[in-house]
């Protein structure tokens, strides 16, 4: 596989969207609305850096990237779009128990990765915004290569939070989808639920 596949495959297995954000953004970025979705990436990606870069050992950058990406991811709604159909009939106490799960899988395993690559520079491309939604159009650059993450963010009462992002024009919900497809095709919802609480219940390495 290819430099560039390996980081992109890296990317979407690990359940990753900013995974290798600890790069410095270029000084001639584009600034946006100063409560825009732009500058509400731009401040959690450069305080994940800070917190990458700064003292500490692994297991407490760990929890300060797990409290930081909690109020910047949108998990729920990350959940719904992964969900999809499969959400359809199921009772209040399956729906909040598969997006607890869901939320607590995402966020482990994305903050797993961050401290997996070295730090390649990161910029900013663009922000789109229609209403409550918004696109913020970033750029990875490393070494050898560059490509393209997206984020579709939406205005909540407490700021924008980011509720899908693309690999290369791929999209995590969807890689989640299709993941979640494939399981319930050998399964029932019980034992999707059984098997992400088996995942969780493995020691994070």
């Amino acid at each position: 596989m290819t430099t560039r596949g390996a980081l992109v495959g890296a990317l979407l297995a690990g359940a990753l969207l900013m995974v290798i954000v600890v790069g410095e953004a270029r000084a001639q970025a584009p600034t946006g609305a100063p409560d825009g979705p732009l500058a509400a990436t731009r401040g959690v990606l450069e305080r994940t850096s800070e917190i990458v870069r700064g003292p500490g050992d692994r297991k407490e950058k760990l929890l300060a990237l797990n409290d930081l990406l909690r109020g910047f991811l949108d998990t729920d709604a990350l959940a719904e779009l992964a969900a999809g159909k499969h959400l359809e009939g199921r009772s209040p106490e399956e729906r909040a128990e598969f997006m607890r799960l869901f939320r607590e899988l995402f966020v482990r395993t994305y903050v797993q990765r961050l401290l997996l690559f070295d730090a390649p520079q990161f910029a900013y491309r663009d922000e789109r915004v229609n209403g409550d939604t918004a696109t913020v159009g970033t750029d990875i650059v490393t070494p050898g290569d560059r490509f393209g993450v997206d984020y579709t963010l939406r205005r909540t009462p407490q700021g924008w939070r980011a509720t899908d992002i693309k690999v290369e024009q791929v999209s995590l919900a969807q890689n989640f989808r299709s993941q979640f497809d494939s399981a319930l095709a050998k399964t029932d919802f019980p034992g999707l639920l059984d098997t992400l609480k088996k995942k969780l219940d493995t020691p994070a390495t």
